[in-house]
């Protein structure tokens, strides 16, 4: 398969889960609509797609990642009603960190120009 087929699938993927967060169609108290879905890899052989979460309000917790990794069943079924492919991925999800890292790298630059402007 190739690869830019599998990248289509994954941006595919992508805009579901979140259209489905957004929307609070994921039933889980775990799952709240600040999470962002910020990447999807699946694999060549379409048996995996990683979805890497991140939280807009800074760093993800746990929970937030098993209340998705409950819900993949769901999820599944739903991509497959907008997908029609033979075969549905099986959903990983991980913790994105790299929004809050962001902001703390911003925060400390922030820090340090006050420190030099004194």
């Amino acid at each position: 398969m190739s690869g830019f087929r599998t990248e289509r699938l994954g941006q595919t993927i992508q805009e579901k889960i979140s259209s489905l967060i957004l929307e609070g169609k994921i039933k889980d108290n775990r799952v709240n609509s600040f999470l962002s879905i910020t990447k999807v890899d699946v694999s060549r052989d379409l048996s995996f797609a990683d979805v890497y979460v991140s939280d807009i309000r800074g760093q993800i917790k746990e929970k937030e990642i098993e209340g998705l990794q409950s819900a993949a069943g769901f999820i599944q079924s739903q991509l497959g009603i907008v997908m029609h492919i033979r075969k549905i991925p099986h959903l990983r999800f991980h913790a994105d960190k790299s929004i809050g890292d962001s902001f703390n790298l911003i925060k400390k630059l922030e820090e340090l120009v006050q420190s030099e402007n004194i």
